[in-house]
């Protein structure tokens, strides 16, 4: 009985740790910047735009326009935090679209391929949003 009460006491600091210092990055991140030089990305934007293909067009669409799915990322990203879009990534979402159906953003906190690229695929659709990089494949 004792050894089950420590465990979960031991769980639960973890957890709290955990959450604190991922709050914690959140809210010290620098958002990452993306460079277009004569139509021609770096190599972070080109690897957002990579990782955005493999994953999460499926939903989002080609480009990051959207689909019937999940909404128009170039949309979103014109007002969402640099803090946010971790935080959904991370996490997850769910939330009703305007059709007022729910929509589930799934959590990819837990997957290397986008977490070890996630300052790439802000990159790339923020570059997206800002209109500075049009639909396709870009340039590197």
């Amino acid at each position: 009985m004792m050894v089950r009460t420590f465990f979960k006491l031991s769980l639960a600091i973890c957890f709290s740790l955990s959450t604190l210092m991922t709050s914690a990055v959140f809210a010290q991140g620098e958002a990452p910047k993306y460079e277009i030089n004569d139509g021609k990305v770096d190599k972070g934007t080109f690897n957002g735009w990579r990782r955005f293909h493999s994953t999460c067009h499926a939903c989002h669409g080609q480009d990051a326009l959207g689909s019937s799915f999940a909404p128009n990322l170039t949309d979103s990203m014109k007002t969402m935090k640099y803090e946010m879009f971790l935080e959904t990534v991370t996490y997850g979402r769910q939330v009703k679209n305007a059709a007022g159906a729910d929509q589930a953003m799934p959590a990819f906190g837990k997957d290397p391929n986008i977490m070890k690229y996630i300052d790439d695929l802000y990159r790339f659709l923020t570059a997206r949003a800002n209109g500075d990089l049009p639909a396709g494949r870009p340039k590197k």
